[in-house]
């Protein structure tokens, strides 16, 4: 299952987001640190479901009338103050934490109502651009430590006549989640001296920097657009990084009013409903946030959550059937399963993540919605509906 991390200072409002993506109790309070033990739970990324292509929706737990809901992983972490590589705060338990995530959601207070230790302070009077690259600078330093730690291993193996500095470096990194062909993409593009004894502090520095840009990419939750300036807001958006106007608060209420029946939304939605059970005051908080939801396309939660996969990690969904006619598994059930992948995967590359025996007993598989068999080497498309014929 894919895992992405929920990185910024303390009191940006990750503990908000988490709670209101997974619906998971955690504790959240209006004070540095109050997480810090990591928060481990699942949430969803929101696609259209190829059901919406037949006369029926699918029965599956996950759709919601064509709206579907596929699983990943995700982690809310203490919060990272400056200084975190070296320590500060809980800055070497907040970056261990990132090790496994796949890909990282800066959540910034765009408000500007916390200072850069996530202490209250009057709204605006922070500058949120500075939460942003603050972030990318400790992950990146962090790193950086982390290869002068063990470079000392990388300049012994380099005297062995078998020595090959990709394979050494993709090992040292392993636990950082890069892979052999991302630590060979990094070599490719870098400058650096061919007896690793030669390297120096910017060379290592410079190797981190695109490691992590690699195998951690950041979207940017500019999180309480509800109460931020709007110049604020409209700065962020200008950067060139991906940025989503996000309002956690405001998605949490969405999620509790539907939960009590006082309004109908499902994650990911522009607009909300609201119930005809609900009180003066209730109401007026319903229109208030609908009217944010208008301005800036949703809350922002299910955005950020859906960037981060399907853009930044450029997956795509793809539904595995044992009935290519009827969509639908040995037990009669339509589309119940759906399964990330990278674009570029093949149906072997499906089949395995259904399961090993059913990749290693791979035959053939045909695309349900065309009726046609496809070879080995076709490139999956979002919403693809597959048939997989294993011995298996």
């Amino acid at each position: 299952m894919l895992s992405i991390a929920l990185a910024g200072k303390p009191n940006a409002g990750k503990s908000t987001f988490y709670t209101a993506a997974t619906m998971a109790d955690v504790d959240v309070a209006n004070y540095p640190f109050t997480t810090i033990d990591a928060n481990r739970g699942v949430s969803y990324v929101r696609t259209r479901c190829p059901c919406l292509e037949r006369e029926e929706r699918c029965n599956a737990d996950d759709c919601a009338d064509g709206k579907r809901y596929v699983p990943i992983e995700l982690l809310d972490v203490a919060g990272l103050v400056p200084g975190a590589h070296e320590g500060k705060g809980l800055g070497n338990q907040f970056l261990d934490e990132l090790t496994n995530a796949d890909v990282i959601v800066n959540v910034v207070d765009a408000s500007g109502g916390t200072n850069e230790k996530g202490e209250p302070i009057d709204i605006g009077a922070h500058d949120p651009l500075e939460d942003i690259d603050f972030v990318e600078e400790e992950m990146d330093l962090w790193l950086a430590g982390i290869v002068e730690r063990n470079w000392e291993s990388v300049e012994r193996k380099s005297r062995s006549p078998d020595f090959d500095i990709d394979d050494v470096l993709a090992d040292m990194l392993s636990g950082f989640g890069a892979s052999p062909t991302q630590i060979a993409t990094v070599l490719r593009d870098l400058e650096y001296p061919e007896d690793p004894i030669q390297w120096d502090d910017e060379h290592r520095e410079a190797l981190a920097r695109d490691v992590r840009r690699r195998t951690k990419p950041i979207v940017v939750a500019a999180n309480k657009i509800d109460i931020a300036p709007q110049e604020n807001v409209e700065r962020l958006l200008d950067l060139d990084k991906p940025v989503i106007p996000t309002t956690a608060e405001g998605e949490l209420a969405l999620r509790r009013a539907t939960e009590n029946d006082l309004a109908a939304y499902d994650p990911g939605d522009r607009s909300v409903a609201i119930g005809d059970d609900v009180t003066d005051v209730q109401r007026e908080a319903l229109e208030d946030l609908g009217e944010t939801m208008a301005e800036w396309d949703g809350t922002g939660v299910q955005s950020a959550l859906d960037y981060a996969v399907y853009e930044l990690l450029d997956h795509v969904t793809a539904y595995p059937v044992e009935d290519a006619a009827k969509w639908s598994d040995g037990s009669g059930n339509v589309l119940p399963d759906a399964f990330l992948l990278p674009t570029s995967s093949t149906p072997v590359d499906l089949a395995y993540a259904v399961h090993s025996d059913i990749g290693d007993g791979y035959l053939h598989a045909v695309n349900a919605k065309s009726g046609r068999e496809v070879s080995d080497e076709y490139e999956l498309e979002e919403g693809d509906v597959i048939k997989i014929v294993s011995t298996n």
